[in-house]
C-alpha cells in the first residue's frame, strides 16, 4: 500500500510518498480502508519533532512511528475473530496513528465510531482530532450547565467543536470569531457571537466562568481580569517559551483564577464514539481534508486551521499523481 512517511524531523520537505507492507488486523482490531484523512496541529508538530521535549514520546533520534496522521475516515474491509463492534461494510471515522496511508489496522478500543449517515468521507475525517481536544479540555473545567464561557477562534477545528459541546452540556457560549464566521457559529449554537476584528471581548466589562482559548493566540495575562472569581482560563498552546505550565501550577496555588492547558484523549478513550451516539451536530466546516486512493493517488495536506483550501507555508504539502 502506499503511505505519507518520514525518517527524521524536519520542514514539510521530509514527507514522502512510498510503498510499505499493508498491515494485517490481530485478533481484536480491525482493517480500515482509509477514504479520507487530515492532517492536524499535532501533525505538524510531530513532522518537526517540536517542542523537542515531546521527542521522549516520539522518538529522540528520529520518529518511531514512520507513517504520518491520526484522522481518518473509511470503510472496515476485514476484523479479527475477537472484534464485537464493527463488521466488513461499517462505514468509521476516528483516531489512530498512522492514518496518511491506504489501509490503517487499529483495535476495536480506540476512538473509531460509525459515521452518521449521510455525512462524506471528506468531513467525518476533519472532525475527529477537534472534537477530541476540545471535550477533553472543557471536561477539565467541570459541570458546564449554567455556567458562562467565551470560546475565542470558535470557527476552527477545535473551536467549532467546542461551541457545540459547550452548548450540548449546557453552558451560556459566546463565541468570538472574525466577521465571515459569525453566522456559521450562531447555527453551531452560540448564544452570543463576538467580531474580533472590530471588538476585544477582554474590554467589554463582563465576565466569565470559562475563557477556552482554541487557537492559541490569546493569553491568560490578557484574560485574567475578564474571568469570574474560580474562573478558568484553558489554553491548547503551550505559549511563549512554554510558560503555560508554569503559570498553570502557580495560578493552582496562587490568586483565585485558574490557567489550564487543555490535553486530548488518548487512543484509549471513546469520545468521538460518545459524540455520535449522543446525537450531537456535527459541523462540516473544518479544516480541509485529504483524500487517499483513487485513479489518481494524490497527498495535499492543509496546515490545521487553513481557510477556504489554502496551504500555509507551514504546513505539509505532497502530491503525487
Amino acid at each position: 500500500m502506499r503511505a505519507v512517511v518520514h525518517d527524521r524531523y524536519g520542514p514539510p520537505d521530509v514527507l514522502r510518498l512510498a510503498d510499505v507492507e499493508q498491515p494485517v488486523p490481530a485478533d481484536d482490531e480491525v482493517l480500515v480502508k482509509v477514504h479520507a484523512t487530515t492532517v492536524t496541529r499535532t501533525d505538524c508538530g510531530v513532522r518537526a519533532g517540536h517542542p523537542f521535549f515531546a521527542r521522549a514520546f516520539t522518538g529522540l533520534a528520529r520518529p518511531k512511528r514512520r507513517i504520518a496522521g491520526m484522522e481518518l475516515a473509511g470503510e472496515v474491509v476485514a476484523v479479527g475473530p475477537a472484534v464485537t463492534e464493527f463488521k466488513v461494510g461499517d462505514r468509521v471515522f476516528g483516531i489512530k496513528g498512522g492514518a496518511n496511508a491506504e489501509y490503517v489496522c487499529a483495535p476495536q478500543t480506540v476512538p473509531l465510531a460509525s459515521m452518521p449517515a449521510g455525512m462524506s468521507f471528506e468531513e467525518a475525517a476533519a472532525v475527529c482530532d477537534g472534537a477530541c481536544t476540545a471535550l477533553s479540555c472543557l471536561r477539565g473545567a467541570g459541570p458546564l450547565t449554567g455556567r458562562s464561557i467565551v470560546v475565542y477562534g470558535a470557527s476552527g477545528s477545535i473551536g467549532t467543536a467546542a461551541v457545540q459541546w459547550a452548548r450540548y452540556f449546557g453552558a451560556h457560549v459566546t463565541a468570538v470569531c472574525n466577521t465571515k464566521n459569525l453566522d456559521l457559529a450562531r447555527s453551531l449554537g452560540a448564544d452570543e457571537v463576538v467580531d474580533y476584528t472590530r471588538e476585544d471581548f477582554t474590554k467589554n466589562g463582563r465576565t466569565y466562568d470559562v475563557i477556552f482559548d482554541a487557537v492559541g493566540k490569546h493569553s491568560f495575562r490578557r484574560c485574567r481580569r475578564s474571568l469570574k472569581p474560580e474562573g478558568m482560563f484553558i489554553e491548547t498552546d503551550l505559549g511563549f517559551m512554554w510558560h503555560a505550565p508554569v503559570l498553570a501550577l502557580l495560578t493552582k496555588w496562587i490568586g483565585d483564577k485558574r490557567a489550564k492547558i487543555g490535553i486530548a484523549l488518548q487512543e484509549g478513550g471513546r469520545p468521538a464514539a460518545e459524540g455520535a451516539d449522543r446525537g450531537g451536530k456535527v459541523s462540516r466546516h473544518h479544516r480541509p481534508a485529504l483524500r487517499v486512493g483513487g485513479r489518481n493517488r494524490r497527498h495535499e495536506i492543509c496546515r490545521d486551521g487553513a481557510e477556504d483550501g489554502q496551504r500555509r507555508p507551514d504546513g505539509h504539502a505532497f502530491r503525487s499523481d
